[in-house]
């Protein structure tokens, strides 16, 4: 994405496919905004229009005219900022809105009105996302399917570095499109192992600084990682853990990111309903986040060392799949009576936690698609955050708000955690029906802490609702994987680093 100063060159020689610029008001009262100023009979006709195509300003609805005298430019896409001062959400969502209405063009700039930093920000990822297309698998596609996959995109602004604000915005999105594309893949392409494998190829492609390495199942098995394995037994296709280190010179913390990785979700022998089970490739997405925010904390060189461990395994009914009251043992040596084989993520991951705890983290973040109790509560658009840490819970709080990621904090009630009482082992799985997103981040809770039992600074993002957009495309975002808490992770680095 370039980034042009107002006036160099001017829209009157500007040459390009089409220009974005902003729309406000309603009815006879529509104004048209600009990130500069547009010539004056221009603006004229634009407005009149807008007003003979009855155009809408509410936010990222779009128009679409012919280019007039006075642009240089073969479209004009009028994109709705409502009827109040924009905020960075409402010029995110324009911003793609606009951009995913520029199939079959080449160029574009974006002269959408703004401030400071975090508006240019929000323009530059906003329109990048619009950008966004997955046709990984389609030998045809329809004309009303094309996106602008390779739109030549420029950005007008005076910000301050607003370059270095656009490079980040960049690197950003395509982590976060990377995070889509393997939520998106489907699950016979992606599994265990084939998910390892494109980490390594996106990484020995990259220009970051990351070190891997795959635990196998053979691994896993000796190394006593007892609720991964018990998770994939019941697949022909058996589980990984991969860990992507990133650990620059003079970092002073270690932060672990630990992702729900169930490549595809069957439910076990606990089967769900057919229904149920028509997203269930995007089980993986919190694998796909951790992934795809160590990889955009390497390449944007972050001062901060951090690793994901992706828990990677599909849960099957295979004839060796495990059953309800099956007892397992944990890689931190804790028993535990597995009671619905439905609720598998929170084992892998509490297999993860143990790793990263042995690793030397001090501080966890695991991310997972892990309750339908968490929708039940937020909706589909806001993700849930747990925590045995205030601060950590309130630090993550403000970058997702930073990033326009909607969250919300959860409790972890003690009342709750006799409901993980267990007669035969040390634990249950899960606890009772009421609360279960709470009871799921009090399991996990349990692995949070040293070897001596201390704890460890620790939050659980629950991302079930917003990780797979089930609707059709709205704003910057997708149908399908939406990449969330990739952005949330990056700008709580961010603040990590200054903090050092």
């Amino acid at each position: 994405m370039n980034v042009l100063t107002p006036g160099k060159p001017s829209l009157d020689s500007l040459q390009t496919d089409a220009l974005v610029v902003g729309l406000t008001g309603s009815g006879d009262d529509l104004t048209v905004v600009s990130a500069t100023p547009l010539p004056e009979p221009t603006v004229e006709f634009l407005k009149r229009a807008a007003r003979s195509l009855r155009a809408s300003s509410k936010v990222a609805t779009v128009t679409r005219i012919a280019g007039p005298a006075g642009i240089e430019a073969a479209t004009v896409v009028l994109v709705g900022l409502g009827d109040e001062e924009p905020t960075t959400t409402t010029l995110r969502r324009a911003a793609g809105a606009a951009t995913r209405a520029l199939a079959g063009h080449q160029s574009a700039v974006i002269a959408l009105p703004h401030g400071g930093a975090s508006d240019l920000a929000a323009i530059a990822q906003g329109a990048l996302s619009g950008t966004y297309t997955f046709t990984a698998h389609k030998t045809k596609r329809d004309k009303d399917e094309d996106q602008p996959v390779d739109l030549d995109l420029s950005v007008i602004s005076e910000v301050e570095d607003a370059p270095g604000i656009v490079a980040r915005a960049e690197v950003l999105s395509r982590a976060v499109n990377w995070a889509r594309d393997l939520v998106n893949t489907p699950p016979n392409v992606l599994y265990p192992q084939s998910f390892a494998d494109e980490v390594e190829r996106v990484v020995e492609g990259s220009s970051a600084s990351i070190a891997l390495r795959v635990l196998d199942d053979s691994e896993l098995i000796e190394g006593g990682f007892g609720g991964i394995v018990g998770v994939g037994q019941g697949s022909a296709r058996p589980p990984r853990i991969v860990a992507m280190e990133y650990a620059p010179e003079g970092a002073k913390s270690k932060i672990a990111l630990v992702g729900k990785g169930i490549t595809f979700d069957t439910g076990g022998v606990c089967i769900k309903p057919a229904g149920s089970m028509t997203t269930m490739k995007s089980d993986m997405g919190g694998a796909a986040a951790v992934a795809a925010t160590v990889l955009a904390a390497a390449e944007l060189e972050l001062p901060v060392a951090v690793t994901s461990y992706l828990c990677l395994a599909e849960n099957m009914p295979g004839s060796n799949a495990q059953r309800p009251g099956d007892v397992v043992t944990m890689r931190k040596g804790t028993t535990v009576e597995v009671i619905n084989t439905d609720a598998e993520g929170r084992m892998v991951l509490a297999d993860g936690m143990t790793l990263a705890v042995e690793d030397g983290a001090e501080t966890i973040i695991d991310v997972a698609t892990l309750t339908g109790a968490a929708m039940v509560a937020l909706g589909p658009k806001i993700y849930a955050v747990m925590a045995n840490d205030e601060a950590l819970s309130e630090q993550i709080l403000a970058a997702a708000k930073a990033s326009d990621e909607p969250a919300w904090p959860m409790p972890l009630p003690e009342e709750l955690r006799d409901g993980l009482k267990s007669e035969v082992a040390d634990l249950t799985h899960m606890g009772e029906r009421w609360g279960g997103a709470l009871t799921a981040g009090l399991f996990l809770k349990e692995f949070a802490t040293t070897t001596d039992g201390e704890p460890i600074p620790w939050a659980h993002l629950d991302i079930a609702g917003p990780a797979f957009n089930e609707a059709g495309p709205a704003g910057d975002l997708p149908k399908g994987g939406t990449g969330v808490a990739v952005a949330s992770l990056v700008a709580l680095l961010e603040a990590k680093g200054a903090e050092q």
